[in-house]
Parts: C-alpha cells; sequence; structure tokens
C-alpha cells in the first residue's frame, strides 16, 4: 500500500492561495491577511505563514507594500492550476422571489419610489442604539410583544376583527403561514378547497404539505361555495381570498361569505382567509375581514406587510382561533421565528405612532393615480386587442386576451424584453382556462413611462406567433 504524501503545511497555504487567485476568488489589488493575523487564524507559527507568503511573493503572486500590507499583485492574471472538466450544466428552476430588482408591471409589489425611507431608517437606528436585549437574547418565536400589540389594535379598527395580542403569530411570509397552519392541522391527504383560478404559490405549498387540492371555480361573486360543497363536501380546509380575489380581485359577496361560514361550522373545517392587500381599495370602505364574521371561530387569518410595505421585510401575521393558540404557539416554538427583530419593532413603532395609517392614506391615492394612468395607455394603444377589467380595489390590473391569443407565449416574450407580464391561464388549476395579462401599476410613476411600457407591450402582442400548447412555454413563464 502506497503512503500518502501530505504536503509541509507552509507549501498547503501556498496553493491554497493560488487555488483562490487562480479561480478569481482573490483578485489583482486584493489585500491578503497579514502574517500575524493569518497565523492566529489557522493557528500556526508564523514562520510557516512567512515561508508561505514569500515563496508567493518571489513566483509573482503577491506584493510586499511595507507597512501598507500584502496585497495580490496588480499584474498577475488568473491561470488555472490544472484543467478541470467543463461544469455540467443544470437544469434552472424559476424563482417565485429572486432578489432580483424589480421590471415593469411586476406584480405583489409596493410603490419602492413613495415609501418613507427617511422616517423608517429613522426609526430603526433609533431602535437599533436603544433596544438591546431585544436584539441580544432568542426572540419570541411568536413574534415581538410590540408589533403583536400593534397589530391587534390595527385589526382591530381597520379590519372589525376582534382579537388578543395572544392569537397574533408573526411569520416570514404568507407561505410562512401556511407552514406554520399546515403542521398544527393539516394531515397529508386532507382535501382542501381552493379558488380556480388562485394564487399558484400557495396551490404549490399546500400539495407539498400534502394538501389534496379542490379546485373550486370562481366567478363575479368570488368562490362559489356551491360548487365546492357538490363536489368534495368534507373538505378539511377552504383557501380563500374573499376581500380581493386573486388575481381576479373580486370580492366575495355576502351571501357566499355566510354559506362559507356555514359550511365550515357544520363539517368543522378550517377556512384559510388570505387578506393580502384589502387595504387597497379605491371607491368606498375596505370591505370587513371575513374572520369578521366569524362567530364560531372557524378562520385563520393571514395578513402581510409586504404589499403595504416592503417585501424585503418578510413580515406577515396569522391570527387564530383561541382554542388553538397553545397548540400554534407549541409548533411555533418548535420551527423558530424567522422574521428579524429590529424590522420587527419598527414596524410596531410605525403603526404606534400613526405612520402607517397615514401611508396607507397616502398609497390608496398614490394607486388610484398610478392604475388609471395605466387604464388610460392600454385603452389608447391595445384597446382592439383587450379589454380591462374594472374592479374596485387591488394592486394590479387583468387585462382579457381572446382565447385564440395565447398569454403564455406574450408572457415568454414580455419577459426577454424585460416587461414582468403575468399569464392568467397558468393561476388555474384546471386545464380549461380564461385568458388574459396580469399587470402591476404600483410603480408606473408617470403618464410618459405608461405609455412607453404599453408602447412596447404592444409591440410584443402585435408579434406573437400562433398560440403553442407545450408545456415549455408554461414552466418558463412560472
Amino acid at each position: 500500500m502506497t503512503d500518502v504524501v501530505v504536503p509541509a503545511l507552509y507549501r498547503q497555504i501556498y496553493m491554497r492561495f493560488r487555488a483562490s487567485i487562480a479561480e478569481g476568488l482573490l483578485k489583482p489589488g486584493d489585500r491578503v491577511p497579514s502574517i500575524r493575523a493569518l497565523a492566529s487564524e489557522l493557528n500556526l507559527a508564523r514562520g510557516t505563514i512567512e515561508s508561505a507568503y514569500q515563496l508567493l511573493i518571489s513566483e509573482g503572486y503577491l506584493l510586499s507594500r511595507g507597512a501598507a500590507g500584502t496585497i495580490v499583485s496588480p499584474a498577475i492574471k488568473a491561470v488555472p492550476m490544472s484543467s478541470k472538466s467543463q461544469p455540467v450544466s443544470l437544469p434552472q428552476y424559476s424563482l417565485v422571489h429572486s432578489g432580483e430588482p424589480p421590471q415593469p408591471f411586476q406584480m405583489g409589489l409596493p410603490a419602492l419610489d413613495a415609501f418613507p425611507r427617511k422616517l423608517w431608517n429613522r426609526i430603526a437606528s433609533y431602535e437599533l442604539r436603544h433596544s438591546f436585549w431585544d436584539g441580544a437574547v432568542y426572540p419570541d418565536a411568536r413574534g415581538h410583544s410590540s408589533l403583536r400589540r400593534a397589530v391587534a389594535g390595527y385589526l382591530g379598527v381597520s379590519r372589525g376583527i376582534s382579537c388578543t395580542p395572544e392569537q397574533i403569530f408573526i411569520v416570514a411570509g404568507y407561505r410562512a403561514a401556511l407552514d406554520l397552519i399546515s403542521r398544527t392541522l393539516l394531515q397529508p391527504g386532507d382535501s382542501c378547497w381552493v379558488e380556480d383560478p388562485g394564487y399558484f404559490a400557495a396551490h404549490d405549498f399546500l400539495r407539498e404539505a400534502g394538501a389534496t387540492l379542490v379546485p373550486v371555480p370562481v366567478d363575479s361573486d368570488g368562490m362559489v361555495v356551491e360548487a365546492g360543497v357538490e363536489h368534495v363536501p368534507d373538505a378539511r380546509f377552504a383557501v380563500v381570498t374573499p376581500t380581493h380575489q386573486s388575481p381576479l380581485c373580486v370580492a366575495l359577496s355576502m351571501p357566499r361569505r355566510q354559506a362559507l361560514l356555514e359550511w365550515a361550522n357544520h363539517q368543522q373545517s378550517w377556512i384559510i382567509e388570505d387578506d393580502y392587500d384589502s387595504e387597497y381599495r379605491y371607491h368606498g370602505r375596505p370591505l370587513p375581514a371575513l374572520k369578521s364574521l366569524d362567530t364560531q371561530d372557524r378562520v385563520l387569518y393571514c395578513g402581510t406587510f409586504s404589499k403595504v410595505l416592503l417585501p424585503s421585510l418578510r413580515l406577515a401575521y396569522l391570527v387564530v382561533p383561541e382554542k388553538l393558540v397553545l397548540r400554534f404557539t407549541e409548533l411555533a416554538d418548535k420551527m423558530q421565528s424567522h422574521c428579524p427583530q429590529l424590522w420587527q419593532v419598527t414596524t410596531a413603532k410605525f403603526i404606534e405612532q400613526g405612520h402607517f395609517g397615514r401611508h396607507l392614506k397616502k398609497m390608496r391615492n398614490l394607486y388610484a393615480h398610478r392604475r388609471q394612468l395605466l387604464v388610460d395607455a392600454l385603452s389608447a394603444k391595445l384597446e382592439h386587442r383587450l379589454s380591462v377589467d374594472h374592479q374596485v380595489g387591488g394592486m394590479h390590473l387583468l387585462a382579457r386576451l381572446a382565447k385564440s391569443e395565447d398569454d403564455r407565449g406574450i408572457c415568454i416574450r414580455a419577459k426577454r424584453a424585460g416587461l414582468r407580464v403575468e399569464a392568467l391561464s397558468k393561476w388555474y388549476l384546471k386545464e380549461r382556462s380564461e385568458h388574459g395579462l396580469l399587470l402591476g401599476f404600483t410603480n408606473v410613476v408617470d403618464k410618459e413611462q405608461a405609455s412607453e411600457l404599453v408602447e412596447r407591450l404592444a409591440q410584443i402582442i402585435g408579434s406573437q406567433p400562433e398560440r403553442r400548447n407545450d408545456t415549455v412555454l408554461y414552466d418558463a413563464c412560472r
């Protein structure tokens, strides 16, 4: 058996630096650690590090500048130490949220230019300076107490929901709320009514969690509860967006709200209410939440700050019935909260000091204006190719297309052109679907921009080839 020869320690250090320079991890001009610092970090003798550095300097990889430190030589070029096989081309997955800069027409984004950054940063800076213990200890898995109190107060006044802070759980987004609900109440194979069309990310999550999805059609009055009762009357859950149905933006009518609650009470089933952008209604007052009518505690209410403040905060909240508080607390403690404490406390202060209410009022007026800018531009350029649904709320427009139009193909071409258009047909679970384009308007800042964006969209629609029915288009559009 042949013994393996291990290079001397200084030689190992030398080879690590060469490899990092060759692979571009260390770039020309980058400063490297001092001999003393690296020796301390690796728990090696200074002489070992010095030998490695001297060898690298003698070969031109490093350049010593005396008291100014040692850097990678500006004249060096990355040369691989040995030939490597070509990287394997891995299949790409299209993320729901990729972290990329926002694109025109992107849905689900608030007006980023109108966010009160200076005010927010001032509150956050104050909390960062004065709230040492909040950031130093393990956080409450249910969410910071100040934010839970603030949310309870806001819901009582604005959404008609009577709840205590103990019923509120702060979570890292809507899907985190679904995760907590699923871990607490869902059994594999449980039937779950979902709106069709409906939010595809929620559908995907529930399916992965083990639910059996039951598509329930949506019309101008929201989810057709009678169809759900007729098809699967003993479903364990129903997931609804009653204020602004996602993506059609219709409201669940009062008779259907009552029918849905009656079904849940009779079957002892649970309703998951996703109240994602209820604050934005441009005619009349915001509709009360379904939860406000829930006298038998069958509704699990989900709200979010992503649409009203910033998505990057990763802050949402879940209101659970009093009888489930203990079970949800146990599961939340095992899962642990992933919401940054600083943003929780800052959001609580933002609400308590009255800034939140003023911000919402400002945004309603701004969005009503920006919505009209996009409607006018679409009417002027594309009236013969699409029709806009004039709903009273929401953060996006639905522009319907003829069935002969391939909305998914348009979606692909628009994305390549830098426009984040969504295809309505991809939000359906059943094969038979309507065709249209979903267009976010919150970041359309003026008439000129609206006209320019619609002109680009018109060119894409005008050059749309004959409709294709392949899964490649579907996957790419997702």
